[in-house]
C-alpha cells in the first residue's frame, strides 16, 4: 500500500509540473496583461506600465517566468495579482466560499442522489422508478442559469412575500397530502389493499400536520419542541436500527433507544443552558463528545459483536444532537427575519451574508444558510439527477450478481443482502464519480456562484483570466489540479477497501 501511494504521488507531481507548465505558457500567451494600462489617458502611464512589469516579471520570456513562478510556489507563494494583491489571500477568501458553498451541495446531493437511486432499483419499473427516471432526466437537462434564476424568483422573492404571511391554502394542502400519499404508496409497495391503506394514512397524516402548521404560523416563529422531539429521538432510533443492523438485534435496538433516551433528557439543559453563549469550537467538540458517547454505549451494549452495534448508536446519536442544535437555531429565527437588516425578507438571494448584521452564533449560522439554501438547491437539482442515475444502474447490475441470489438462497433477509452484499459493491463505481465531480466542485461553480454573487474559486478564475492575471488563474489550477489527483487516490485506495478482490499494486 505505501509503495503504491508513492508512485501515484511521484507520478502525479510530474503530471502536475508537465501540466502547470502548459497552461503557464497558455496563460501569458493569452493576452497582454499591460493592455488596460496602454489604453489608458492616465498622465503617469509610463510609469503604471514599468511598475506592473516589474511586478509580474513580464520582462521576463513566458517559459523563463514559469521557474521564477514555480520558486515562488515552493516557498507557498503564489504572487501578486494585477491589482497588487496577495494572490494568497485572494485564494483563501475564495477557498472558503467554494467550500462553504460546495461542500454542502454535494453532501446532500450524494446522500438523496444515492438514497433515491438505490429506492428506485429496488422497486424498479413501479410509479416511484418512472417518476425518478423522469424527474432526474429534467433536472440533468435543465441549464444551471435558468434555475438559479427560477430559484431567485420562486425560491426567495415570493416565498419571502409568503413568509409576511405563511397561511397554507387548502387547495395546496389536498394537493400535497395527494403527493405524500402517492410517494409513500410507490415506495412501500405490495398488495393494492396495502397501497391504498399506505396511501390514505400518509395522505391524512400530511394534510394534518400541514394544517396544524398553517393554523399555529408555524413558519413565522418554528420550533421542535420536547414532544416532537421525543417522537423524532425514539424514531430515529428505530429506523437507523432496522436500516443498520435490523431490529432482530435487540442489543443495537435497545443501546439505540437509550441513546434517545439520553437525548430527551438532555433536551431541557442543552436548550436552556449549554447551548447558550455557543462558539463554533465549543459546537464541533459537543458534537464529537455526542457521538463518542454514543459509540461508547455501543460499545458497552454489543458485546459480543460490537462493530454493528457501535455504528448505529454513533448514527443515531448524531441525528439527535443535530435535532437539538436544529431547534436551537429555529428558536433564533424569529429574531433574525425581523432583525433591522433583514426586514422580514430572510431569503437572501445575492452574497454569502448579512452585511453589518451582527448577533450571537445562531443568528450567524441562520444567516449563513439563507444565503447557502438557494445556490445549494441549484447545484443539488443538477447533481441529484447523475448520482441518482448512476446508482440505480449500479445496484440493479449487482442485483443480477450469482454472489446476490447465493445470499438469498442461504435464507438471509432481504434487508442483509441489500445493506451488507449488494449495496457495498454497488459504491464502487459510485466512487468514481464522487470522486471526479468533488475535484471539479472545487475549482468553483462558476456559473451559479456568478448568478448569487458569491466570490469563489470560479469567480477568482474567470476574473482574473479576463484581466490576462496569470498568477491567481495558476494559484486555481495548482489548487484545484493537487485536488483532482488526491481524490482519484482516495478512490483507488476505497476501491480496495469496498472490494478485496481489487488489489492495490
Amino acid at each position: 500500500m505505501a509503495s503504491f501511494i508513492i508512485r501515484r504521488l511521484i507520478a502525479s507531481i510530474f503530471v502536475l509540473f508537465a501540466a502547470t507548465f502548459l497552461m503557464y505558457l497558455l496563460v501569458a500567451y493569452s493576452g497582454d496583461p499591460l493592455e488596460d494600462l496602454r489604453l489608458s489617458n492616465a498622465p503617469n502611464k509610463e510609469s503604471l506600465i514599468e511598475a506592473r512589469t516589474r511586478l509580474l516579471n513580464l520582462d521576463v520570456p513566458p517559459p523563463l517566468r514559469y521557474f521564477l513562478w514555480l520558486g515562488g510556489i515552493f516557498r507557498g507563494d503564489f504572487g501578486i495579482s494585477i491589482q497588487n494583491q496577495p494572490v494568497n489571500a485572494l485564494l483563501g477568501n475564495a477557498i472558503t466560499s467554494t467550500l462553504t458553498l460546495v461542500t454542502t451541495a454535494t453532501v446532500v446531493a450524494m446522500v438523496l442522489g444515492i438514497t433515491v437511486g438505490i429506492v428506485s432499483a429496488l422497486r424498479q419499473y413501479t410509479g416511484f422508478d418512472y417518476s425518478v427516471t423522469l424527474i432526474a432526466f429534467l433536472f440533468f437537462s435543465l441549464p444551471i442559469f435558468w434555475v438559479a434564476v427560477l430559484l431567485k424568483q420562486y425560491g426567495a422573492i415570493q416565498l419571502n412575500d409568503w413568509l409576511a404571511d405563511p397561511t397554507i391554502s387548502v387547495p395546496v394542502i389536498v394537493g400535497l397530502s395527494i403527493v405524500s400519499g402517492l410517494l409513500w404508496m410507490s415506495i412501500l409497495g405490495g398488495r393494492w389493499r396495502k397501497r391504498l391503506t399506505v396511501f390514505g394514512i400518509s395522505a391524512v397524516a400530511t394534510a394534518a400536520v400541514l394544517t396544524f402548521l398553517s393554523v399555529t404560523q408555524w413558519f413565522a416563529d418554528p420550533s421542535i419542541g420536547i414532544v416532537v422531539y421525543a417522537f423524532l429521538a425514539l424514531g430515529i432510533a428505530v429506523g437507523v436500527t432496522a436500516i443498520s443492523t435490523g431490529l432482530r438485534n435487540r442489543k443495537a435496538l435497545y443501546a439505540s433507544l437509550i441513546v434517545a433516551v439520553i437525548g430527551i433528557a438532555l433536551y431541557f439543559p442543552m436548550m436552556n443552558y449549554i447551548l447558550n453563549g455557543m462558539t463554533l469550537w465549543f459546537f464541533l467538540l459537543l458534537a464529537v463528545i455526542a457521538v463518542v458517547v454514543s459509540g461508547a454505549i455501543g460499545w458497552f451494549m454489543g458485546a459480543p459483536d460490537r462493530g454493528p452495534v457501535v455504528r448505529t448508536t454513533a448514527i443515531v446519536g448524531f441525528f439527535v444532537a443535530a435535532f437539538i442544535a436544529l431547534d436551537k437555531y429555529m428558536s433564533y429565527w424569529h429574531a433574525y427575519a425581523n432583525s433591522s437588516r433583514v426586514r422580514g425578507r430572510p431569503i437572501a438571494t445575492v452574497g454569502s451574508s448579512t452585511p453589518g448584521l451582527g448577533g450571537n452564533f445562531w443568528v450567524q449560522g441562520i444567516d449563513l444558510y439563507t444565503h447557502l439554501l438557494l445556490p445549494t438547491i441549484a447545484i443539488i437539482l443538477i447533481s441529484f439527477a447523475s448520482y441518482t442515475r448512476y446508482s440505480r444502474a449500479s445496484l440493479l447490475e449487482v442485483m443480477n450478481q450469482d454472489y446476490i441470489r447465493t445470499a438469498r438462497s442461504k435464507g438471509l433477509t432481504e434487508r442483509t443482502v441489500v445493506v451488507r452484499h449488494a449495496f457495498r459493491n454497488a459504491l464502487i463505481p459510485i466512487t468514481t464519480i464522487i470522486a471526479f465531480d468533488v475535484g471539479a466542485l472545487i475549482g468553483g461553480a462558476v456559473i451559479t456562484e456568478t448568478v448569487f454573487g458569491w466570490v469563489g474559486m470560479g469567480r477568482l478564475f474567470v476574473t482574473a483570466l479576463g484581466m490576462h492575471d496569470p498568477n491567481p488563474v495558476m494559484a486555481f489550477f495548482v489548487v484545484t489540479g493537487t485536488l483532482a489527483v488526491i481524490f482519484n487516490l482516495i478512490a483507488d485506495l476505497v476501491y480496495a477497501a469496498l472490494d478485496p478482490r481489487i488489489k492495490v499494486g
